[in-house]
């Protein structure tokens, strides 16, 4: 008999404590839900970022680097090894970027290169949308679905996030010597002018630079200092074969005659890129 009592008893406690316990986490369940709802709604959900309009035109047309970076900052954040798989520091090598003399400081990530180092700053103004032109996460062939673009998209770069033949190349091609008349590469024959552009281009297609994605004045000014200032976007810093078919916007005393290697050529910038003329020249 008082075996039973004293398990009956055991058991009240047990539930008793159960029943507390329970209760207990259920208040502090309901204490935390208005938080947890608040944070899952504040949170950035994955698949409608995916398709938010800022991924395609024209939204992504109007896009300012902060809409961008709010959710891609990791192209800034990020840096390249202090030391490589070999076991080669970056402070006793030179990548291939930094062969040219205008290239100061550490190494630095292929975006930070183009937005946020100091040469960079100077003579560029380069937003997220100059390459970027929007990203349809269905495919990157065209003509495969309904909302690609189609087969005769002759701007659809295959199986690439953009089209490097009208950003990329505009400062990444070859130079053309052999259109300039010149005896040879720039790299054989600066010496003979003094490794400076502008004893021919003083008076040589003088209007030029004038887009927004570029800062005309500055770079007149560092080209008068530092010949590896121009060539480091025409030939120094090339990652193609071939060069950017600039367009010939005409310059005083220009001549009438077109030479071969120039006809067809575009007299006006990509529209997407002039700037107004009361600005053109800051």
């Amino acid at each position: 008999m008082k075996t039973s009592t004293l398990m009956l008893g055991i058991a009240a406690i047990v539930g008793a404590a159960v029943g507390v316990g329970a209760w207990v986490a259920n208040t502090r369940q309901e204490s935390k839900a208005p938080q947890q709802v608040e944070r899952a709604e504040s949170a950035p959900d994955y698949q409608r970022a995916v398709y938010s309009p800022l991924h395609f035109k024209p939204a992504i047309e109007n896009a300012t680097d902060a809409q961008c970076l709010a959710c891609h900052k990791e192209i800034l954040d990020s840096r390249p090894r202090e030391t490589s798989p070999a076991g080669i520091r970056t402070q006793d090598s030179k990548a291939w970027y930094q062969q040219l003399t205008t290239y100061t400081g550490e190494q630095e990530s292929f975006h930070r290169r183009h937005l946020t180092t100091a040469f960079a700053k100077q003579v560029m103004d380069l937003k997220c949308n100059f390459c970027h032109q929007g990203h349809d996460p269905r495919d990157e062939a065209p003509g495969t679905s309904a909302t690609t673009a189609p087969q005769s998209d002759q701007g659809f770069t295959l199986r690439k996030q953009v089209n490097p033949e009208t950003t990329c190349l505009k400062c990444h091609g070859q130079m053309p010597w052999e259109n300039m008349a010149l005896p040879g590469p720039w790299t054989e024959s600066k010496e003979a002018f003094q490794n400076n552009c502008l004893i021919c281009h003083a008076n040589i297609r003088t209007i030029r630079h004038q887009v927004n994605y570029l800062k005309p004045e500055a770079i007149e000014t560092v080209g008068k200092e530092n010949g590896d200032s121009c060539y480091g976007c025409h030939g120094g810093r090339s990652w193609y074969r071939i060069s950017y078919p600039y367009p010939r916007h005409a310059w005083p005393d220009m001549p009438t005659e077109t030479p071969d290697w120039a006809k067809g050529r575009s007299t006006e910038s990509e529209s997407r890129f002039v700037i107004p003329s009361a600005t053109a020249k800051k």
